[in-house]
């Protein structure tokens, strides 16, 4: 099998933007005076959703890319020659594209290196494909992509259309503000009163503050980059949404800071996986285990993240039991 020379990069929906059981066979001779049957199917009750971050178990311990189980996902992808993930190319830090090299590089990024080492050996067989938000689900859904990693939260609701992996990082709200507002002790949600604060149209994000700071002055824009601009120009002094956007939109100015704070939202993140390929969820769990033992999953925690968001709380603990 070759070897690709390096990652491909596909631009999708960015361009506007920037698994029955084999019985026996019985034969039934219906008696002619009873009711019909009826042609509505029997009720059936979901799945209860206790805990939205709980995975399924890992198989066992990572197999060799030359010895991956016959007719799995993940021989399916080897044999294609190339791993493709959905991604973002504009969340600076996890996911956007470096001016020095062209290549779309971060810390979600990184998961996805992780798992085609897994499949091929070679972190650098993979093909990004970017996608918006609003565009993760159906991709996967529609098998456009083989996982998502673009700072997905996992959630119940999203459990109903597809898998997920054990949870990668906790992510959670927070406000950046200008650094002598933390210096002056404007350092959390709570102590916002009367502060100009910016949050994107729309979003939880925005919710959120109103409820937490409701004597902060809030102000809205489309997005977290135009949240950014207003910053910049002096019109608000806080910035509020996940803390890895604030560390990506932090790196980007020099007056910004994320003050050290509690999170108001748990916000946890996992690399999504089409519904029926239960297979790849547990090789991917078992690539985040290998990632705790060997410490590489601290160290791109600390090459992108850390030098804006702290120490941080580290990998998150895997919690499994989920079945099919």
């Amino acid at each position: 099998m070759s070897r690709r020379a390096g990652p491909v990069v596909v631009v999708a929906a960015l361009a506007v933007l920037l698994a029955g059981c084999g019985g026996y066979d019985e034969t039934v001779v219906a008696d002619p005076e009873a009711a019909p049957a009826s042609s509505v199917p029997p009720a059936t009750t979901p799945p209860v959703c206790d805990n939205a971050t709980q995975s399924y178990a890992p198989s066992g311990p990572l197999p060799a890319p030359d010895d991956l189980p016959p007719g799995s996902t993940m021989e399916k992808i080897r044999d294609r020659g190339r791993l493709i993930a959905g991604v973002s190319a504009d969340t600076y830090l996890l996911a956007s594209n470096s001016p020095f090299t062209g290549q779309i590089e971060g810390f979600d990024i990184d998961m996805v290196e992780q798992v085609a080492d897994a499949i091929f050996g070679d972190p650098k067989a993979y093909e990004l494909k970017v996608i918006t938000a609003g565009d993760r689900l159906p991709a996967l859904v529609e098998s456009r992509v083989d996982i998502v990693v673009r700072n997905m939260t996992i959630n119940c609701a999203r459990w109903e259309e597809i898998a997920f992996s054990a949870e990668y990082y906790r992510s959670g709200q927070k406000i950046l503000v200008r650094e002598d507002l933390a210096d002056d002790g404007v350092d959390s949600v709570t102590e916002l009163g009367g502060v100009r604060v910016c949050a994107p149209t729309g979003t939880s994000s925005l919710d959120n503050v109103r409820r937490e700071a409701p004597d902060a002055v809030v102000v809205e824009a489309p997005t977290h980059t135009g949240c950014l601009a207003l910053f910049q120009e002096g019109e608000v002094d806080a910035i509020t949404g996940d803390d890895t956007v604030l560390a990506g939109l932090a790196a980007q100015d020099p007056y910004a800071v994320v003050p050290e704070q509690e999170t108001f939202t748990d916000e946890p993140y996992g690399i999504g996986v089409n519904a029926a390929d239960v297979d790849l969820v547990r090789f991917v769990n078992s690539i985040l285990e290998r990632m705790r033992s060997d410490g590489s999953w601290r160290a791109s925690y600390l090459q992108w993240l850390q030098p804006t968001l702290g120490q941080g709380a580290g990998q998150p603990q895997p919690i499994y039991g989920r079945t099919p």
